[in-house]
């Protein structure tokens, strides 16, 4: 918590002497009362004492107080909204390896599918682009909010050969910071689905990253697969070759630690759904501050009134 006033939290230095002063008081109150009467005969002249009770209104008293000087030294909090705009580029692999069938119904329609489904439920102002890569990457959509336009890339993408992840993070980071016509320049993040490690492209992953770290663009990397996908490879006279292609992690590590992102794995499509949805709902909210001076000057209030309205049922007074 921060305070654009703090000075004036010195006024809580003011509250020990209060309770001092209170103390006392209510030493002087006993004392004066020893000398009119023989405190020994007290209790057969009253049905029932206070006690304790009598210093709840002046705690909540004080402590209303405590929360009025705290509301003038205007106190700010990190809190969490919901974020109305923002800018996220789909890098989806589209390399031979994505056609396996072992996240059905394969690798890269369940990318599909769960890239629809995240750009559902996503507030309507984000601008979602892709970009595909497989021997080099390219967009095939700049970020737009139209999310039928959205449906008609991902149902064009189709594989090919090769992944140039480093170009695909390269291509998604630069696209995602041009300003817009207004000059606004949307908080923007990279979501790059893939299955394996670099396979050509002019710029290596690691470059690729710290450019994008630079860019403020941290870049989120979801692996997509399990050990058992294989794919059939066409070879000359008609026959077919079967190729394992099991998921490789460390380059997409390395990119989502290296921009300030975060690595997932997928080895389903429920599982990629859950990824999606985690996703959505940390690239939807952020982290401001906030001054809360109402906060504290409400509480106040209702600690004044129930100190008052506990002295006047119990001892018929306001404190």
């Amino acid at each position: 918590m921060s305070f654009s006033s703090p000075w004036w939290l010195l006024a809580l230095l003011l509250l020990p002497l209060l309770v001092g002063a209170y103390l006392w008081r209510e030493r002087q109150r006993q004392r004066s009362a020893a000398a009119w009467a023989n405190p020994a005969l007290v209790p057969n002249l009253v049905d029932r004492a206070p006690g304790r009770r009598r210093h709840i209104p002046v705690a909540l008293l004080l402590v209303a107080l405590a929360a009025m000087i705290i509301g003038v030294a205007r106190p700010h909090a990190t809190v969490t909204t919901r974020r109305e705009e923002a800018t996220v580029l789909l890098a989806i692999d589209v390399s031979r390896s994505m056609g396996a069938t072992d996240v059905p119904p394969t690798r890269l329609q369940a990318a599909k599918t769960a890239a629809i489904s995240f750009a559902d439920k996503v507030p309507d102002k984000f601008r979602i682009g892709v970009v595909a890569f497989s021997t080099r990457a390219q967009v095939a959509l700049p970020p737009t909010s139209d999310r039928d336009l959205l449906r008609d890339a991902l149902d064009a993408l189709h594989t090919g050969e090769g992944t140039a992840i480093g170009d695909a993070v390269a291509l998604a980071a630069s696209l995602g910071r041009r300003q817009r016509a207004d000059g606004v320049v949307p908080p923007t993040s990279v979501l790059l689905i893939s299955d394996g490690a670099r396979d050509g492209g002019r710029r290596p992953p690691l470059v690729a990253a710290r450019q994008a770290k630079q860019q403020h663009v941290p870049v989120y990397t979801i692996l997509l697969g399990t050990p058992n996908g294989v794919v059939q490879h066409k070879l000359p006279g008609g026959y077919n070759e079967t190729l394992r292609v099991p998921p490789s992690a460390q380059t997409l590590q390395v990119i989502a630690k290296t921009s300030g992102g975060e690595f997932f794995t997928a080895s389903n499509d429920r599982r990629l759904g859950d990824v999606y949805d985690a996703l959505r709902s940390r690239l939807g909210h952020k982290r401001q501050s906030r001054e809360i001076t109402d906060g504290f000057a409400g509480g106040a209030a209702l600690l004044l009134l129930a100190a008052g309205g506990l002295s006047a049922l119990w001892f018929r007074r306001v404190s």
